[in-house]
């Protein structure tokens, strides 16, 4: 392959890895400590996620546990989580905070579902959009005389065999997730 063809799989991978993160902040009916990588607390003037303010575990399969790096800020990181909107009530108890994750309804568990799927089609549009950029490239160089019509050929479908193979790990990453949240 040439180097256009690994330059569009090597944004396709970051596209995929992103995906992935964000499928982790999806909700399942099991306590994630990905869960609240969304929130941001306000702590010391400045906001900070909780991975960088307090370790989080899950004891339980449906509760989490954060300690706190600072046991100060534990008032702060529980009202955040609050804010966030997460459906989550934090139980602060001395310097940890606790939380028991309720089982999702099934409207709740089709919505999260419903939000996976689009999260699933964004990354799919984003790998796309990464093939056409990349084919108008390899078809750019080819105009230009850099390469012969035979290596943008071959380019072109490299970059088509890697378009194919993320969008398929995108829709089956999503299929183990939706069989997850589905799960009671």
């Amino acid at each position: 392959m040439g180097d256009v063809a690994d330059q569009a799989k090597a944004k396709m991978q970051m596209t995929l890895e992103h995906y992935k993160t964000e499928l982790k902040s999806l909700r399942s009916n099991r306590a994630n400590p990905a869960m609240l990588d969304g929130v941001s607390v306000e702590v010391y003037g400045s906001f900070m996620s909780i991975k960088k303010l307090a370790n989080v575990t899950t004891p339980e399969a449906r509760q989490l546990l954060i300690s706190p790096f600072d046991p100060q800020t534990a008032g702060a990181i529980a009202k955040a989580i609050e804010k966030a909107n997460l459906n989550l009530q934090p139980i602060v108890e001395g310097q940890s905070i606790r939380i028991n994750v309720p089982p999702m309804d099934e409207s709740m568990r089709k919505q999260i579902v419903k939000q996976g799927k689009q999260k699933a089609e964004e990354a799919k549009i984003v790998v796309r959009d990464i093939r056409r950029k990349h084919n108008e490239l390899a078809r750019k160089q080819k105009a230009d005389g850099l390469i012969a019509e035979d290596l943008m050929k071959k380019e072109e479908k490299g970059i088509q065999e890697f378009t194919d193979k993320f969008c398929k790990e995108v829709d089956d990453l999503f299929t183990t997730k939706e069989k997850e949240i589905m799960t009671v």
